[in-house]
C-alpha cells in the first residue's frame, strides 16, 4: 500500500490541489492475464489528487484502525469513484480524464464499460471477504445512489428548467452518498455502530457533497477557479449545472433558453448582466455559506457524541467545508 499520507502528519485540512500516484492497488489484486485491463486501471488511477480516499483515512486513522483495514477503506471508495469516472466519461463523451485520453477512446466503450463493472464487483468480494455486514450494506446502498443520481442528472440534459432543489437531490445521491461513506465507513469497520454517531456523519457527509458540488458548479463560471478547469462546459454539454439554475431562477423560459447557448463566458455575462451576475454570486455564497454553518453545528453534536479519545477527529474534519467550498490555497 502506498499510503497518500502519514499517520504521523495528518493535514488539517484535505489537500485539494495536489496531485497523488493514487496507487490504491497492487498486482495480485487483476489478473495477470488481462494486461489490457491493468494497463487501463493504470491510466485511470494515475494523476488522480485521491481525495475521498484521503478524507476516509484522516477518519480512520483517528479511530487506530489497523493499516490493512485502511488500505480497504481507501481501495474501495477509490474502487467506487473511479467506476463512475469511467461510465460518466462515456456517457458525456468526453474525451478527456485528467489531462489524457478518456478511457472509452482509449481502449473502447466496451473496455470502459467492462472496466468500470469490474471495479464494483472487485468492491464486493473484498468487502465480503472482511466479513462486516454493516459496511456492505452502505456500501450497496452508496453505489444504488450514484447510480440513481446519474439516471436523474442525465435525465436533465438539455432541459432549461432545472431548480437547485432538483440539483441537489443529485449532488446528494451522487456526492454526498460517497462522503458519508467516506466517514461512516471507518466507524463500521471499527465496529462502533451507533445510530445517533451515524445520523451525524451522514449529514456532514451529505453537506460535504452539496458543498463541493455547488463550488465546482462555480469553476465552470471560472469563479475561484484555480485549478483552471474548463470554463462553460457544463452548458456547452446543454447541462444546467447548480449555479446556473440559482441564475436562471429569475429569468422567463425564453431567456433561459437564449442563456444556454451562449458558451462563451464574456458574452454569457453580459447578455446575462454584469452586475446582477456579481449579485447573484454573492448571493449563492451566502446561501453556502449557511451549509457551512450546519455543518459546524452538526460537527459540535457528534463531538458530544464521540468518546474523548476520538474526539480530536472533529479538529481534523472542522476545516473541510470552508477549504471546499471557497477553495481556500494550503
Amino acid at each position: 500500500m502506498v499510503k497518500l499520507f502519514g499517520a504521523s502528519c495528518v493535514p488539517p485540512c484535505p489537500l485539494l490541489y495536489e496531485d497523488v500516484d493514487l496507487k490504491v492497488y497492487s498486482e495480485s489484486d487483476f489478473p495477470n492475464y488481462l494486461p489490457k485491463l491493468n494497463a487501463l486501471y493504470d491510466d485511470l488511477f494515475s494523476g488522480g489528487k485521491g481525495f475521498r480516499a484521503k478524507l476516509t483515512q484522516m477518519v480512520a486513522q483517528s479511530l487506530e484502525i489497523p493499516d490493512s483495514t485502511i488500505h480497504l477503506l481507501s481501495q474501495t471508495i477509490e474502487f467506487i469513484h473511479n467506476s463512475s469516472l469511467l461510465h460518466d466519461d462515456l456517457i458525456d463523451r468526453s474525451s478527456l480524464r485528467r489531462g489524457k485520453t478518456a478511457a472509452w477512446l482509449k481502449y473502447t466503450p466496451e473496455y470502459a464499460i467492462l472496466a468500470g463493472d469490474y471495479l464494483l464487483a472487485r468492491v464486493m468480494v473484498n468487502l465480503s471477504n472482511f466479513g462486516s455486514i454493516p459496511l456492505i450494506q452502505i456500501t450497496s446502498q452508496a453505489i444504488s445512489d450514484l447510480i440513481e443520481g446519474e439516471w436523474l442528472q442525465d435525465d436533465q440534459v438539455k432541459k432549461k428548467d432545472v431548480t437547485l432543489q432538483q440539483m441537489d437531490r443529485v449532488h446528494l445521491l451522487k456526492t454526498g452518498s460517497l462522503f458519508q461513506w467516506c466517514l461512516r465507513a471507518p466507524f463500521l469497520a471499527a465496529k462502533q455502530e451507533q445510530p445517533e454517531i451515524h445520523q451525524r456523519l451522514t449529514k456532514l457527509g451529505h453537506l460535504l457533497g452539496l458543498l463541493l458540488q455547488r463550488s465546482d458548479d462555480l469553476l465552470d463560471f471560472d469563479i475561484r477557479n484555480h485549478e483552471r478547469k474548463n470554463v462553460m462546459g457544463d452548458l456547452q454539454a446543454g447541462y444546467v449545472n447548480s449555479f446556473c439554475a440559482f441564475l436562471f431562477l429569475n429569468k422567463n423560459s425564453e431567456q433561459r433558453q437564449t442563456l444556454m447557448t451562449i458558451h462563451d463566458l464574456a458574452e454569457f455575462q453580459t447578455a446575462y448582466g454584469r452586475a446582477e451576475f456579481t449579485e447573484k454570486q454573492k448571493e449563492f455564497d451566502v446561501i453556502n455559506q449557511t451549509l457551512i454553518n450546519d455543518y459546524e453545528v452538526a460537527l459540535r453534536e457528534l463531538a458530544d457524541l464521540l468518546p474523548e479519545e476520538t474526539r480530536a477527529l472533529c479538529e481534523v474534519l472542522k476545516p473541510l467545508p470552508a477549504t471546499i467550498y471557497w477553495r481556500e490555497l494550503p
